[in-house]
């Protein structure tokens, strides 16, 4: 997603960050088998892995869960359900692929992971699209 706001010029106006549900792999770069998929595709993964934290709900106007055990976990720290209107499953914003949630790739080839770069680029244009449309609506 940074990818693509930094390609459009969108840096000033829209922030992306990424967390996951567990603390297995906090503080740690991205995985080296899915920064060389990504790579070959002209994009850089920066950032170190941390947790999700409530405080997240207030920070940012979308949270999106790459899988449904994923977004009950989120969900279950919006004791409140305040906030549940914000979480979303990425591929809800698939275009191209009918996945419904984005595969773990860390136990195969890969192929495993040049494929949920491709998933998650198709995800990450239509989320775009639909963060704009939703700016330009609300003007």
């Amino acid at each position: 997603m940074n990818h693509l706001i930094k390609q459009r010029q969108l840096a000033d106006r829209i922030v992306c960050d990424s967390a996951g549900t567990s603390s297995y792999h906090i503080g740690s770069p991205p995985d080296r088998r899915m920064a060389a998929a990504a790579r070959q595709r002209g994009i850089t993964l920066v950032g170190r892995a941390r947790q999700f934290q409530g405080q997240d709900f207030n920070d940012f106007d979308w949270i999106l869960a790459m899988d449904r055990e994923n977004y009950q976990g989120i969900l279950s720290l919006d004791q409140s359900s305040q906030y549940r209107h914000k979480v979303k499953l990425m591929c809800d914003f698939c275009r191209r692929y009918p996945d419904k949630e984005v595969p773990d790739p860390y136990y195969g080839g890969p192929e495993g992971f040049d494929y949920v770069i491709d998933l998650l680029m198709d995800a990450c244009e239509g989320l775009l699209e639909f963060v704009l449309s939703q700016h330009r609506s609300a003007k």
